[in-house]
């Protein structure tokens, strides 16, 4: 991390260090100038390993494949999943496994098809890990993200034959659509600004509503048992889409200037850094906020509360980062992962609440 060179730089210009040959006035001159280069270099290390200089393709390839994002397909999957099982104790592992694999084609198809219409635009001209500039074929590219979303495609209806309940595939549809909508031609929503909007509802309401849907169950005896919509999947993906938001808002804190260039008006662009980290500070007070407020109003069980509690001094370490660097490129990169594993952990937490309520631990 590029913080790790920073903390080593006073071992580096260490006052322990044995006196120059030339005489201790010599050395005692010469020593800001040898502290100097050598905070020189560890800002320099730091910056390269933020994105500001040569990065090693293993480098380049770990970013393009984004793979902590793919947690924007586990989580709104395992919570609707979490929230079926609390209401009916239903589970069904192929299906779960299914829709997994399923959900993880359609968010590769949707990374993938990002970067080609992002090379279109030359948004990406200058960004390494971009898969288009990595592999040198937008053809390619674009060839594998359709694939990708063909195979997806084929994994929900499958899983919708399974369930027999048509609002799971209707909601599911609804979410890829506002997939292409928010970066496809002849629409392109992001580069209006509201790439925020389409993002809470697509993985929010949308999907984590159409993953508790998929729960349903169809057999011969008794025909299609439906789940009722209920108020504790509703709180559920309201909470999933504000966290799954914040990763995509606080991706653009590093990319003004290129979005700018391309006339990419993200929210960042229009209202700038500092108000970008008011808002930050704004939404988690709002997530933890609506955590409590769910609980107090037994939309959630107490399960949930307590454990997504847990999770409050990682939403404040996102807080202080984005206040601390939200003015540095270098170091500002690194907010979406922690908005990533933000995600991931309270999405765990409201899905292991719901499934000890069910069994009757905190309920």
């Amino acid at each position: 991390m590029p913080l790790a060179g920073i903390a080593l730089a006073p071992l580096l210009v260490s006052p322990l260090a044995p006196p120059s040959p030339r005489g201790s006035a010599a050395a005692v001159s010469a020593e800001p100038a040898r502290r100097r280069r050598a905070l020189r270099r560890v800002r320099c290390s730091a910056a390269a390993a933020s994105g500001g200089g040569e990065l090693s393709r293993a480098t380049l390839l770990w970013r393009a494949a984004k793979l902590p994002i793919y947690s924007v397909a586990l989580v709104p999957l395992t919570v609707g999943t979490a929230a079926a099982y609390n209401h009916a104790g239903l589970f069904f592992a192929r299906r779960y496994f299914g829709l997994l694999a399923a959900a993880v084609l359609v968010i590769t198809w949707l990374n993938l098809s990002n970067d080609v219409y992002d090379s279109d635009t030359g948004a990406d001209k200058n960004k390494k890990e971009s898969v288009v500039n990595i592999v040198g074929s937008r053809a390619v590219t674009e060839y594998a993200a359709n694939v990708s979303l063909l195979l997806g495609f084929g994994g929900l209806f499958w899983a919708f034959a399974e369930a027999g309940d048509v609002r799971f595939i209707v909601l599911v549809l609804c979410a890829i659509l506002c997939g292409y909508v928010y970066q496809c031609p002849p629409f392109r929503l992001s580069y209006r600004g509201l790439g925020e909007p389409l993002c809470f509802a697509a993985f929010g309401p949308l999907a984590t509503s159409a993953f508790y849907f998929s729960n349903s169950s169809r057999s011969i005896s008794s025909g299609t048992v439906l789940l009722p919509l209920s108020k504790t999947v509703i709180a559920s993906s309201i909470l999933v889409g504000l966290t799954t938001t914040l990763i995509l808002f606080c991706s653009h804190f590093h990319q003004i200037e290129g979005d700018r260039a391309v006339g990419k008006m993200s929210p960042l662009v229009r209202i700038g850094t500092k108000t970008g980290a008011t808002l930050v500070t704004v939404a988690i007070g709002a997530l933890y906020t609506l955590l409590a407020a769910f609980g107090i109003s037994r939309c959630l069980p107490p399960s949930c509360i307590v454990l997504g509690a847990l999770t409050l001094p990682l939403g404040k370490w996102v807080v202080d980062y984005v206040q601390r660097n939200h003015d540095d490129d270098t170091k500002i990169f690194m907010a979406k992962y922690y908005c990533v594993r933000l995600h991931a952990l309270l999405g765990m937490a409201l899905a292991s609440g719901l499934v000890l309520a069910r069994n009757g631990v905190l309920a």
